[in-house]
């Protein structure tokens, strides 16, 4: 299965006009509700006044070019700084950050939804100009009970409800410094945004309540760790290394992924995947690692990581890491420990998770 999605990856199949055509030719009803495979936003080819026709590739590994136009000025790098559920955060020259539905698939694009987030407030001795990424605890900013994190590189993390009438930031000060560089997650099941500490023994948790000031601390223990030959170990420290925390709603599990990623020798330097690994964490603090994870497939790329089951859409491969970043696009098959990865330049590197369409 793993080799025929990377066949297909690298063999795209016929470009169609919208996604619903696309939807249909692969098997799917639209007579109601139907859900989308989750999708990378690979391009927007230019098509007049600033505006490009949106290119994605689902995860069932087909290359489409939707009638859907995005402003091109999207396409730059350094106008978004993340993305959740399908919104993408921008931080242009005027300062102000918004979350805008602009390359979601599904979303209108003759009446986008652009959603103006408060002023941004730097605590002393901090900085709001670097973003490491931005979380949603729910899958829209409208949603009254929405709350959105932005992760700025170094102590500060800010949280705001985008839906309530003055809303403001309440900004936290992380003290210790293995979560500085970090990413943030939405944990539903704890209710609480989460951080893996840098070298992953540590997760800290925050919220708007309880936690706010003082964050709850989890120590992991590493269990079932591979063994590894002396190459492959000195290959691996080598490596520059993230740490990613992912839930599966549909298991009720949460992964602890190792992404591994050095930098290439020769021309343009470019970070190319090495390996990953996956670990799954209990209650206890137990993080086990595994090379099966079932039914799921683990998307990790500059939006906030999901975990799908591969029995949901069809098609779709499961046991397997997809991994995409501004330079490169990989997946990584947990039981064979396989790698397929594509260098290029990605300027929007953001997967998309299912979403639904409405007859």
């Amino acid at each position: 299965m793993l080799s025929l999605r990377l066949s297909r990856l690298v063999k795209p199949a016929t470009v169609r006009s919208s996604l619903l055509l696309s939807l249909t030719s692969s098997g799917f009803s639209t007579t109601s509700s139907v859900q989308t495979p989750p999708f990378s936003i690979l391009h927007a080819r230019p098509c007049g006044a600033d505006l490009g026709k949106l290119i994605i590739l689902t995860a069932t590994g087909d290359l489409t070019t939707l009638d859907k136009t995005v402003p091109l000025e999207l396409m730059k790098e350094m106008v978004m700084i993340g993305a959740s559920h399908g919104w993408i955060a921008t931080l242009k020259e005027d300062g102000i950050m918004r979350l805008q539905d602009d390359l979601n698939p599904v979303a209108s694009d003759s009446d986008p939804k652009h959603i103006p987030l408060p002023p941004l407030v730097t605590l002393p001795h901090c900085q709001t100009q670097v973003v490491t990424n931005v979380a949603m605890s729910s899958s829209s900013p409208e949603h009254e009970d929405c709350v959105v994190a932005v992760k700025f590189l170094g102590p500060q993390l800010s949280l705001c409800r985008p839906a309530q009438r003055n809303s403001e930031w309440t900004n936290i000060r992380i003290e210790n410094q293995c979560f500085y560089s970090s990413p943030v997650m939405f944990s539903q099941k704890d209710g609480m945004f989460r951080i893996p500490g840098s070298g992953g023994n540590l997760i800290g948790s925050w919220d708007l309540h309880k936690h706010k000031k003082k964050p709850k601390i989890q120590r992991l223990r590493f269990k079932n760790l591979p063994e590894l030959t002396k190459t492959k170990r000195e290959l691996l420290h080598s490596c520059c290394t993230s740490q990613h925390l992912v839930e599966s709603t549909t298991t009720d599990e949460t992964f602890l992924v190792r992404w591994y990623r050095k930098a290439t020798s020769s021309g343009v330097v470019k970070m190319k995947t090495k390996a990953a690994m996956v670990f799954k964490l209990d209650e206890e603090g137990n993080a086990v690692y595994t090379e099966d994870i079932g039914h799921l497939c683990i998307f990790l790329s500059k939006s906030e990581p999901f975990c799908v089951p591969a029995n949901s859409i069809p098609g779709m491969c499961p046991n397997i890491v997809d991994l995409f970043d501004f330079d490169e696009s990989a997946t990584f098959g947990l039981d064979e420990s396989s790698l397929f990865s594509s260098s290029h330049t990605y300027p929007a590197p953001y997967h998309i998770p299912p979403q639904t369409i409405l007859d």
